[in-house]
């Protein structure tokens, strides 16, 4: 059995266009319009909860553990005693609820969602889900765009955790491209400590990717985890890239 934090087999990179799902029985709480022209649905079937691009699944309650790995593996590899971490995308605030479990009193949060009808659902209909994370004293919540963020730092935040598309192709919106090219990755080395790590998660393997970090400077981890705790459920990937220190 892979519990979150442990690596499991990578997979061969997923196509981009994925098939629309139906998910029976399910209601529609509410939708939302994304910038970029596409919207999300978020739809509830009994006490599980999923949001919706369109027709693809982006998230989903019932699947959990690569965002919960997402946050524990980082602060894993991070030497700060009181970090300062930057998180880009709220989702169903898995990876934000992992880290706080496990940072200490004295370390911050910057929680970075641009679509501000997410955090509407996670304190409305989501509020069980959410338990009060959005409230730690810890967490520092800006409804901004997270690369404006990292454009704007420097060596501001011992970790990046991005988790705001379902990989380098931003199937979300396209305005999410810039993170992952040249210029973004030079902008989150100079927005990262010495020894800082930016760690990416991914739907799918991208060698490109990969090797773009690594001409960007960063000693590169490419992670493979599964999508449930159980060890099932999708082949998901988290790059680990570690700004070396001095």
């Amino acid at each position: 059995m892979t519990e979150p934090g442990e690596t499991a087999a990578l997979a061969p990179r997923e196509p981009i266009t994925i098939a629309p799902i139906t998910i029976p029985d399910a209601d529609l709480v509410a939708t939302a319009a994304v910038p970029d022209g596409v919207r999300y649905r978020l739809v509830q079937r009994g006490d599980e909860f999923t949001i919706l691009l369109d027709q693809t699944e982006l998230m989903s309650t019932r699947a959990s553990a690569s965002e919960r790995a997402l946050a524990t593996m980082t602060i894993d590899r991070l030497a700060s005693p009181a970090p300062e971490l930057l998180i880009g995308g709220y989702g169903m605030g898995y990876t934000l609820r992992a880290a706080l479990a496990v940072l200490p009193a004295a370390a911050q949060v910057t929680l970075a969602e641009l679509v501000p009808e997410v955090i509407a659902w996670a304190r409305g209909p989501m509020h069980a889900v959410t338990a009060g994370c959005l409230d730690d004293p810890r967490v520092q919540l800006v409804d901004d765009d997270v690369a404006l963020l990292i454009a704007a730092a420097r060596e501001g935040y011992d970790a990046i955790l991005l988790d705001v598309d379902n990989g380098p192709d931003g199937l979300c919106r396209e305005g999410n491209d810039h993170i992952y090219t040249k210029r973004g990755l030079r902008e989150a080395w100079n927005a990262l400590a010495p020894g800082g790590v930016l760690a990416i998660w991914s739907a799918y393997r991208d060698p490109a990717f990969t090797r773009r970090l690594m001409s960007a400077g960063f000693a590169v981890e490419e992670v493979g985890v599964r999508a449930r705790s159980n060890g099932k459920g999708a082949h998901h990937v988290i790059w680990f890239a570690t700004k070396r220190a001095g």
